[in-house]
């Protein structure tokens, strides 16, 4: 055999590796597999722009995420709030807004100065309106139960069994 046919051969082989690897890398990227973002809101347009006005305005975000949206030069202490009225209910969270001391109805483990304040101060009908909104915001039953199932198995080292 001469030097140019081995070449061409080394060149044919080297291009069938490559087509059988990217088949291969393709082939285990299958986009039906991905479920989609877990969270979303069931308020309507005007009550999520009237709350995130207040959510603003109460510089609620130095504490928590929203839409997993963070500063990353920040640490934010208190939990995000995506998913979190698949949890709790609107009523849950207006007594909670209202309460004077907001740890007799969720006690924190958070220190003194991350602990929720009380927002008794604000406005009935912005305290309502950050209800309904804190209670619009869902996340799919899917990650809902992933998110219990990896939570109990760190917490206890045991397989999750519903």
């Amino acid at each position: 055999m001469r030097i140019e046919e081995k070449k061409i051969f080394v060149i044919i082989g080297v291009a069938i590796a490559l087509v059988v690897a990217v088949k291969a890398i393709l082939g285990h990227y299958n986009t039906t597999d991905d479920p989609g973002i877990p969270f979303y809101s069931t308020a309507s347009k005007e009550v999520s722009n009237k709350a995130l006005l207040i959510y603003k305005k109460n510089e609620c975000k130095n504490c928590h995420t929203l839409w997993t949206q963070r500063n990353i030069m920040q640490t934010v202490p208190a939990p995000p709030l995506d998913g979190i009225g698949s949890i709790r209910t609107e009523t849950f969270f207006y007594e909670y807004l209202s309460a004077e001391d907001p740890q007799l109805i969720l006690p924190s483990r958070l220190k003194k100065e991350f602990q929720m304040p009380s927002y008794a101060h604000l406005l009935d009908d912005d305290r309502k309106i950050l209800a309904a909104y804190m209670a619009s915001l869902k996340v799919k039953d899917w990650y809902l139960e992933e998110t219990r199932k990896r939570e109990y198995e760190k917490l206890t080292g045991k397989k999750y069994n519903p």
